[in-house]
């Protein structure tokens, strides 16, 4: 099985992404079921091809939906200065976004997942 994934950046880190699975990602800001194009694809590996990208690939998008606007786990801070009789205790929760990608885009080209017209033509 041959399958389909790019490499994208989304909010100051890089994300490898199929068509058909969910992501956490910094706060994108977005309501649900909103639909949302990630434009910085570094990498795509379509169809048996790879296509790298210098610093992205031309004309390739990821696709995605919003599920929902969620927090991350809570990191705790703790800064304590030895025999000064001073600590400090800070909480923090990262605010994310759970995107759902539904397909790569490479020029006219979309690869989902679902099978492709041409594999139900053949299969049928």
């Amino acid at each position: 099985m041959n399958t389909n994934y790019a490499i994208v950046a989304v909010g100051g880190k890089q994300f490898w992404m199929e068509p058909g699975r969910f992501y956490d990602v910094n706060s994108l800001g977005l309501e649900k079921d909103q639909t949302v194009t990630l434009e910085e694809v570094l990498l795509v590996h379509c169809g048996g091809e790879v296509q790298i990208g210098r610093p992205t690939v031309p004309q390739a998008r990821v696709e995605a939906r919003v599920l929902e606007a969620r927090r991350g786990p809570k990191v705790i801070v703790y800064k304590m200065r030895p025999k000064k009789k001073t600590r400090k205790k800070r909480g923090h929760r990262q605010e994310l976004t759970r995107i759902l990608v539904e397909k790569i885009v490479v020029g006219d080209q979309e690869f989902g997942t679902g099978a492709t017209e041409q594999e139900t033509a053949v299969a049928a």
